[in-house]
């Protein structure tokens, strides 16, 4: 497992999103672009992260950037997801934890005195290059907004 580190263009990947269409490192190229990891969706922490982006989105578009989430979660899943919460960006899938893995972010974790293999909730700012600006690892979901713009 690698770790993408400030500094370090994203790693190559190719993946889907909700609607089944391909992603790849080439779309987070020629925009700022954030890209946060999260565990699991409709989950009380993942929601209050998305939401939190969801109901501040317009600040980020003005920023410039383009939000992508990514979790294990199926696609079907995600348009759940999106649908019940009203999201307006894209979900993308890391069924394998190849993505998670390239960045980092998948690992072990422990709650409540037990451990277990997961995704660390992580959330990488890049700038028009795929070039890491900021690495949020102490993501509080209720203003991660404001962790982003800070």
């Amino acid at each position: 497992m690698s770790t993408v580190k400030i500094g370090d263009k994203i790693p190559e990947f190719k993946t889907v999103d909700q609607n089944e269409k391909d992603v790849s490192r080439q779309d987070f190229l020629g925009s700022k672009s954030v890209l946060y990891f999260y565990p699991k969706d409709d989950t009380p922490t993942c929601t209050n992260q998305a939401c939190n982006l969801r109901d501040n989105y317009e600040q980020l578009i003005q920023a410039g950037y383009k939000v992508f989430g990514i979790s294990p979660d199926k696609a079907a899943k995600h348009q759940k997801f999106i649908k019940k919460y009203a999201l307006p960006f894209d979900l993308l899938v890391d069924e394998d934890h190849a993505i998670a893995n390239a960045f980092g972010v998948w690992g072990e974790k422990t709650t409540f005195g037990k451990t277990y293999m997961g995704i660390k909730r992580t959330t990488f700012v890049m700038d028009e290059e795929g070039v890491v600006t900021e690495i949020i690892a102490k993501v509080k979901a209720k203003e991660h907004t404001e962790q982003i713009l800070g």
